[in-house]
């Protein structure tokens, strides 16, 4: 067993989250503290001006040092709080913003210095979490699977389930009894399409409380247009960039009826999901930032029609969640055990990946 931090910044844009982890990498997982730190407007809006990966170079590497100052001070926030010292703990791992991820084109983009977050911080850190499982053949994503499997056994909780992360994008863990391998893919969007429309229309980063959604009505015809996208059809393993929808569809409707059609586009997409898997799950546990929004959560459980509720209701934080994984990973990483599956991303053989960094070196 060893201290491990994890750092998480979404593609939802809204900050860091830093979460400290004893574990072995296996089956024992013990949470001990976490942090967030949100993103500033304009932070927000620079990280945003790179999304899709042609910003001019010079922007990008300044955007990367910014980015990678702010979770060394998110990693010594949380240090401050869990009482530690960083010589304390062996292990960080470092997710990175990514910018574009394109896997049908073999590529995708985290940025964030591993190096220098080493010397910032004077932890050992591994970061580049997808490239080796891509190399491999796999989408690069989603890469927290083998963490929801091993805090599932470790509850003994009953199978079939699925483990929902409604993050920018949202994508699910299925699993199932026994020996059998998870399966992990992503299943649509999750809150950056609401989030982005929600800016472009009220100037508020998201739709707080559901309320704009709630005060809308579900465009029925937009609606089956987005769900038309042939990404639903495919089978799994498969993952998404934020923005692979074309929301311009939306562009008639009012700011209430678009927040509503995206809202039920998040469900409607989860839904669909389930044909995909081995047998449906009789529980859903919903993590991410989508779980405080109650006109998401309603109508998920209206389109799922069995028990959707958010993972503290099993003990877990929902927020911290995506951030221990990747503590837990960077250990796995450190151990050279697998971060992925072929039935969590597709890969040809489990694959183990990562790039340590070591202070001073």
């Amino acid at each position: 067993m060893s201290l491990a931090i994890g750092l998480m910044s979404g593609t939802s844009l809204d900050g860091i989250d830093a979460a400290l982890i004893e574990t072995d990498g296996e089956g024992a997982v013990r949470p001990l503290a976490f942090v967030t730190r949100a993103y500033d407007a304009a932070f927000r809006a620079r990280l945003r001006g790179l999304l899709g990966g042609n910003a001019p170079e010079p922007e990008v590497a300044a955007v990367e040092r910014e980015l990678t100052r702010r979770h060394a001070e998110a990693v010594a926030a949380l240090l401050s709080q869990a009482g530690i010292a960083a010589r304390a703990v062996e292990t960080l791992g470092f997710h990175g913003q990514t910018i574009l991820h394109a896997p049908h084109q073999g590529t995708t983009w985290q940025i964030g210095d591993g190096a220098l977050l080493a010397e910032l911080t004077g932890i050992a850190t591994v970061n580049d979490f997808r490239s080796a499982d891509m190399t491999a053949g796999g989408q690069g994503a989603p890469l927290v699977p083998l963490y929801h499997l091993a805090r599932v056994r470790a509850a003994g909780l009953t199978p079939p389930l699925a483990v929902l992360n409604l993050g920018g994008v949202a994508n699910l863990t299925w699993i199932g009894a026994g020996e059998t391998p998870p399966l992990a893919f992503d299943t649509g969007p999750g809150n950056a399409l609401l989030d982005d429309w929600c800016l472009a229309h009220t100037g508020l980063a998201c739709d707080r409380d559901g309320a704009l959604a709630f005060a809308g009505t579900i465009d029925a015809a937009a609606l089956a247009r987005l769900l038309d996208h042939p990404y639903f059809a495919a089978p799994p393993p498969k993952s998404l960039d934020r923005d692979a929808f074309e929301v311009s569809l939306l562009d008639s409707l009012d700011p209430a009826d678009g927040a509503a059609t995206l809202t039920e586009f998040t469900a409607a997409a989860v839904a669909a999901a389930v044909a995909l898997l081995p047998a449906p799950p009789r529980r859903w546990l919903v993590g991410g930032g989508g779980r405080h929004n109650p006109a998401m959560v309603m109508a998920l459980r209206a389109r799922l029609g069995c028990p959707v509720e958010p993972v503290e209701a099993v003990g877990w934080d929902g927020d911290a969640l995506e951030a221990e994984a990747f503590a837990y990973l960077a250990v796995r990483s450190r151990h050279g055990l697998a971060l992925s599956l072929p039935s969590t991303t597709g890969a040809a053989c489990p694959v183990t990946g990562g790039r340590l960094h070591r202070p001073g070196h």
